[in-house]
């Protein structure tokens, strides 16, 4: 047994993952009124991410089980202790980065949200889980609540918000990721530019998973 596989974790998981399930078809309807060319460019925008996003503050952006898996089987294998995650939503890619944390023996993770709704509601889940001790959610844009106060050494990133300011968000953790820290980036493949980053550069050991995961390491500077 593990803090993933046991009460009270578990149960809370597979109902998080029931409910995303359930609001997957249909989505957000503001969402699904947009044209795809209007979907399209605030996808790949830099500054209208926000309204994108605010589009669907209701719909849990979850990973899939896989990915969850994923994430809590390389922290723990890593032993990672120092998570920085880019987008919280409902809470489910951190519940799982807080079951290896605790696993792991403790550390923290730093979590961003700027939708408030969504940040009540996995305050909710993180102390129903038993973990809220592990997580600060930093409230606001990442691109601002990241630029400070970041741990001396991180072990791990995640990035699962805005796509088209993945390079942006790496660039603001980057100098303070220990030599060997994973990052594993949701949905990668809206975010090309992030890919020809991790991909291209000798500083970055990188491939890809299922479902758009890109998984990298950082080697450190050459």
């Amino acid at each position: 047994m593990n803090t993933l596989t046991s009460a009270p974790l578990a149960p809370l998981l597979n109902y998080l993952f029931e409910l995303a399930d359930n609001m997957a078809h249909p989505t957000n309807e503001a969402f699904r009124k947009m044209s795809d060319a209007e979907q399209h460019r605030l996808l790949q925008s830099k500054t209208d991410y926000l309204e994108l996003y605010g589009h669907l503050k209701d719909v849990p952006l979850a990973i899939s089980r896989e990915t969850g898996k994923l994430l809590y089987m390389l922290a723990r294998s890593s032993n990672v202790q120092s998570v920085i995650e880019f987008g919280t939503s409902f809470g489910i890619s951190t519940l799982h980065l807080a079951a290896a944390v605790r696993d792991n023996g403790g550390g923290n993770i730093i979590t961003c949200e700027f939708e408030p709704g969504k940040v009540a509601l996995a305050r909710n889940h993180f102390a129903d889980a038993s973990v809220s001790d592990l997580i600060e959610i930093r409230v606001g844009d990442a691109l601002h609540t990241l630029s400070r106060d970041l741990p001396a050494s991180i072990d791990m990133l995640i990035l699962d918000g805005a796509k088209a300011i993945y390079p942006e968000i790496l660039t603001l953790v980057e100098p303070y990721l220990r030599a060997g820290a994973l990052i594993v980036a949701d949905d990668a493949d809206f975010s090309p530019a992030y890919l020809e980053r991790v991909r291209s550069s000798r500083e970055f050991m990188s491939l890809p998973f299922n479902d758009g995961v890109e998984v990298s390491m950082w080697l450190g500077k050459m």
